[in-house]
């Protein structure tokens, strides 16, 4: 029996990288306490990192630093590599809401993010992601906002059922939903909170 060889191997095709799941604030000054919502799919910071920051780059100027609390991410890497920089991460356990996100961009401006958990369904992270990104959205922290969501629909985001096309999303398929992004104006800089 004889082997056959091929020289070489048929190229893959390219694949798409999921579109990032984000909502921010419109144009204008921005009011309450979060400029907008992220949805990563994972609890893996140091893959879900760059494809936020990068999205953000253009819009808010180059992130820098990136600030989390530690609660429900295993690992916390102290920089990522983002499209020819590096950004530095730290966390901040009594200082940040374990559901923020803090981002801060060199002589630009700072914004804060909702997390909304990986393992959230559609239906749940649509209304937070709104809830967010309002313009004139509640003066809520990003935990009272997640558990307002919960009391007003009487299930934890968390533990929401999800359709077979979410499940395999969140298990790593493509995502085929990409949502808008506005530009908006920098916040000024502040002390982090």
């Amino acid at each position: 029996m004889s082997a056959t060889f091929h020289p070489t191997l048929p190229h893959p095709e390219p694949v798409a990288a999921p579109a990032t799941r984000l909502a921010l604030k419109t144009d204008g000054a921005s009011r309450g306490l979060l400029d907008g919502a992220w949805w990563p799919r994972s609890r893996d910071l140091l893959s879900e990192l760059p494809a936020l920051t990068d999205v953000l780059d253009p819009l808010w100027g180059r992130i820098t630093r990136i600030a989390v609390n530690p609660k429900y991410w295993l690992v916390i890497p102290r920089q990522v590599a983002v499209d020819g920089h590096i950004v530095k991460v730290g966390w901040f356990t009594p200082e940040i809401d374990p559901h923020k996100l803090l981002l801060l961009s060199y002589g630009t401006g700072r914004w804060d993010l909702l997390i909304i958990p990986p393992e959230t369904g559609a239906e749940s992270a649509a209304r937070l992601m709104a809830a967010a990104s309002d313009h004139d959205g509640p003066p809520l922290t990003a935990s009272a906002l997640i558990a307002a969501d919960e009391a007003r629909h009487g299930v934890a985001a968390t533990n929401e059922h999800m359709d077979p096309d979410e499940a395999w999303e969140y298990e790593g398929g493509a995502w085929t939903l990409s949502a808008a992004l506005p530009h908006q104006p920098a916040r000024p800089a502040g002390p982090v909170a």
